[in-house]
């Protein structure tokens, strides 16, 4: 049988991908893509863009499209055999990668390109990707003598196992556990939505009665609606020790040993590159200058926000005392009177939203937003193969009719499935031999799904959510570089790579926007007028706590790497409960395992990097403000937005950009009255 894997289809053939296609595809691709490398530097220099580094990048693309389906599959279809062949390549690749970055030949030849006269002739992408290039070779150790080579290849292998191990925990972990409820009375104060969600994972899993699981649309309702302290408690317990050494499942996919190991090699990686610990070796690739500017500006934005997160958090007791609450308000109790103190407030709660936000209109708005804002057209795309019958592809096109993109759309919580939500690559915007390569993308999130015959209605932080990932996908999709490795989101400073994704939540708060992403689903009514001006009002409610939290999270994670010590190892909770002696108003108890699930860190690309989030959301505010000053649906800014930032990828300095964009550098303002902070 033809393995899938190796055939160029238009897209992914994942009604034919297996488990054991997958090592056999890696095997031959890597042994046909190091071919044809060592080819490319047969003929000796002098070295080219053209017989060189275009060939380079098309290569590597080809590397990457046959490695991406299988590393999707892996994260929303998991199970034992693919996960085992998996596991059986990511070796393979971290080595091959390292292999690359030390690959004394391609050193040599690029540095002759970049030394030559008529360097300066080849366009600005061009020279940014060669300069990346270079950059990337010393990260990768190439300057490194020969035996540490091989030490730092080994490294690299070993923390590529690490992070996904650290993923598998975690999601084994999650589950694991579950909760059958015979007695509907414990469910009291939970939404008919939440209800009706367990009543079908009840009747899928073959038993009676009601199931919860960790899975966020089930874990989420519990701590915010459910009546029942001893619930409340009992799931949040299950899910802050997920993958821990505490907990209903302690011990079992316990992250602890790996965590310790991933901050020391790290460190130990980090030091063999001639950096001072992993902080300094993450900006490398990224806008902020030092650790000391990333604290520096983390610490200012937690003493602006401290003070109001305190009034709040007080202001959470004191309704909980008034109504009836006799005992102190534990990590399991303050979501649940939040959102009681929120109804009482503003009359508003996310079940009263929801039935606003069908998934199917939502979905409508939001490509008809996009449309007004950059002129494209965003069409369905049928019979085309998936993993899973929720899974839509899409194709978008631009106002000449060309197609810039396409992109899978997996919305639905499920099991066997990574939580959260994500964009990925799946195929890069290349252009090799005249033709072009249109990109190809992966919006994944993990919604409540639709209900019996009735669409999923989902609240309006998950409209948020969504909008966040299609602007990753924008980045991705409606690159006009065809250089891979600086397309899209490829060679973006990691720490401005939330800009486009932070930028498109703004337009979930805007009027002219909501009429367009919501309608009841029985009756297509537009939120009322009311209901609007209590959404605005409610918008900032607690905004302040939501800001610590996050900070509480960049600086814990920069600074675990900054001051990792080998004598001391991580320290991990030590460090994190200074953090929160410092930013943090929520106090947790003892058993809280946070770091264990922390997999934006441990298990993904964000170690010494979760700032970025803030980092961006100062430059998303910035850019929008722009739009409030000329218009929202100003098509003039939009193109404006969509040719300086979104065309062009990673092939020129974000602030280069940003300044392009807006006319100045950013300025802080924006994102404090965005929050409710201003003075």
């Amino acid at each position: 049988m033809s393995n899938p894997l190796l055939h160029v289809y238009p897209l992914p053939a994942f009604d034919r991908i297996r488990p054991e296609h997958v090592e056999a595809a890696i095997d031959e691709t890597l042994g046909t893509v190091r071919q044809r490398i060592d080819a490319l530097l047969e003929p000796g220099p002098p070295f080219s863009w053209e017989n060189l580094a275009a060939p380079l990048e098309a290569e590597l693309e080809h590397l990457h499209r046959v490695w991406s389906p299988v590393s999707h599959l892996n994260a929303v279809m998991n199970n034992d055999e693919l996960r085992a062949a998996y596991n059986a390549c990511l070796p393979k690749l971290s080595a091959f990668e390292t292999e690359i970055g030390q690959h004394e030949g391609l050193y040599q030849a690029f540095k002759d390109i970049a030394s030559r006269e008529d360097f300066a002739g080849l366009d600005c992408a061009q020279q940014k990707a060669i300069k990346n290039r270079l950059r990337d070779f010393r990260l990768t150790g190439i300057e490194l003598a020969a035996d540490e080579r091989e030490q730092f290849k080994q490294i690299q292998q070993r923390l590529a196992e690490l992070q996904a191990r650290f993923r598998e925990n975690l999601l084994d972990a999650t589950n694991a556990w579950s909760k059958q409820v015979a007695d509907e009375s414990l469910l009291a104060g939970l939404p008919e939505t939440a209800r009706a969600l367990a009543r079908q994972t009840a009747a899928r899993r073959g038993v009676e009665g009601w199931t919860l699981t960790l899975e966020l649309p089930s874990y989420y309702p519990v701590l915010t609606y459910a009546d029942d302290r001893g619930l409340r408690e009992e799931v949040y317990t299950a899910y802050v020790t997920r993958a821990a050494d505490a907990g209903p499942h302690a011990g079992q996919w316990d992250n602890t040993d790996v965590m310790e190991e991933i901050l020391e090699l790290r460190h130990k990686a980090a030091r063999m590159l001639g950096f001072e610990n992993f902080g300094d070796r993450s900006l490398a690739t990224k806008m902020a200058s030092s650790t000391a500017e990333v604290v520096t500006f983390l610490e200012d934005l937690a003493q602006r926000a401290l003070a109001h997160a305190r009034s709040d958090l007080e202001e959470v007791r004191e309704f909980a005392r008034r109504n009836g609450a006799t005992f102190p308000l534990e990590a399991w109790d303050i979501p649940y009177y939040s959102e009681q103190l929120r109804q009482e407030r503003y009359a508003l709660s996310q079940e009263e939203l929801k039935p606003y936000f069908p998934h199917t209109r939502v979905i409508a708005g939001l490509f008809s937003v996009a449309g007004q804002l950059y002129g494209i057209d965003i069409r369905q795309r049928n019979a085309v193969p998936v993993w899973h019958p929720d899974v839509r592809v899409f194709e978008i096109f631009d106002d000449r009719g060309e197609l810039r993109g396409q992109f899978y759309l997996d919305l639905f919580a499920r099991p066997k499935k990574q939580g959260g939500a994500w964009m990925d690559e799946c195929r890069t915007r290349l252009r090799l031999n005249g033709e072009v390569q249109v990109p190809v993308a992966y919006l994944t999130c993990n919604f409540t799904p639709p209900i019996g015959d009735r669409p999923a209605l989902l609240g309006h932080d998950e409209v948020i959510t969504l909008f966040h990932e299609f602007g990753h996908g924008l980045h991705h999709l409606l690159s006009r570089i065809d250089y891979p490795s600086i397309s899209g989101i490829n060679g973006v400073a990691w720490d401005a790579v939330e800009l486009p994704s932070q930028f498109m939540e703004n337009w979930c708060w805007e009027r002219e926007a909501l009429d367009l992403i919501s309608g009841h689903y029985e009756t297509g009514e537009r939120i009322p007028d009311d209901m609007f001006q209590r959404m605005r009002a409610s918008r900032n409610f607690q905004s302040a706590m939501q800001m610590v939290r996050q900070l509480e999270f960049a600086l814990f994670d920069m600074q675990m790497h900054v001051e990792y010590q080998p004598e001391l190892g991580g320290r991990i909770y030590a460090i994190l409960e200074r953090v929160r002696n410092n930013v943090a108003v929520v106090q947790p108890p003892p058993f809280n395992r946070f770091a264990h699930g922390f997999s934006h860190v441990f298990g993904g690309g964000y170690a010494a990097g979760y700032y970025s989030y803030k980092w961006a959301e100062v430059l998303s505010a910035d850019a929008f403000s722009l739009f409030e000053e000329n218009g929202i649906f100003d098509r003039t800014t939009g193109l404006h937005f969509m040719r300086e930032v979104l065309e062009q990828g990673g092939a020129r300095d974000p602030m280069e950009l940003f300044i392009a964009f807006r006319g100045r550098q950013p300025g802080i303002e924006a994102l404090l009255r965005h929050s409710g902070l201003n003075p």
